[in-house]
């Protein structure tokens, strides 16, 4: 699995723990993710990474900024993404199992470090069900391709 990790400013903290998650786990990754304190925009790292994995150069994304809000909203806009806001370990497992999800946002201001790192190996090894979920997921991409 080939992971790209972004955040904006308000996510530098927490995306360093999910970067070591990822080493520690084995995960290939690359950060594009901001690395600074001062504020910039999210679509800025949002949107590129979220392209990244549209177009199957990654496999996964995981996005992180104040809330997650803001990343999640931009990486939805990319045709193929289905980016879930997630900010407990059920949902986590959930959004993987039955909505396929490709992209994980977290906000740095709404989760700590722990809990993130447990999100975030939690989405990373469930794998999508299929089945009636399949359907489903194929709706979604019927849609867009409207």
């Amino acid at each position: 699995m080939k992971v790209i990790l972004a955040s904006d400013h308000g996510g530098i903290h927490l995306s360093k723990e999910i970067a070591s998650l990822m080493e520690e786990m084995g995960i290939e990754y690359e950060d594009t993710g901001c690395k600074c304190a001062d504020s910039v925009d999210y679509p800025d790292y949002g949107i590129p990474a979220a392209e990244r994995v549209a177009s199957g150069e990654f496999d996964r994304g995981i996005l992180i900024c104040g809330t997650g809000i803001g990343m999640s909203i931009a990486a939805n806009k990319v045709k193929g993404i289905r980016a879930a806001l997630v900010h407990d370990v059920f949902s986590a497992k959930a959004t993987r199992a039955h909505n396929d999800s490709n992209m994980l946002t977290m906000g740095e201001r709404v989760v700590g470090p722990g809990l993130a790192r447990e999100i975030a190996k939690a989405w990373l090894e469930t794998e999508f069900e299929g089945g009636r979920h399949a359907n489903r997921v194929g709706k979604l991409t019927e849609y867009e391709g409207k």
